[in-house]
């Protein structure tokens, strides 16, 4: 790791805030019954899994396409991390 190289920790909690970020920019936070973002780096591979349960009702957008949206909102938030 070289000076420039943020913390695993940084990594880790830059991923889960740009997740729950995208998550909560499509949805209230009342509307979501349940969000679950687990992230781990290690060895430099980054693992970003997120679980999220919005009511029936609250249906649009499609909460597998936002799941899959924030994923990849952590991703982009770490390799910006490392573009600095």
């Amino acid at each position: 790791m070289t000076q420039a190289d943020p913390s695993d920790e940084t990594v880790v909690q830059t991923a889960s805030d740009a997740a729950e970020g995208l998550i909560f920019s499509r949805y209230k936070q009342s509307d979501v019954r349940d969000c679950d973002v687990t992230v781990s780096f290690e060895d430099g591979v980054l693992e970003v899994d997120v679980y999220l349960n919005v009511p029936d009702e609250a249906v649009e957008p499609d909460p597998d396409a936002v799941a899959d949206e924030a994923a990849l909102a952590a991703r982009e938030a770490v390799d910006e991390l490392f573009d600095v």
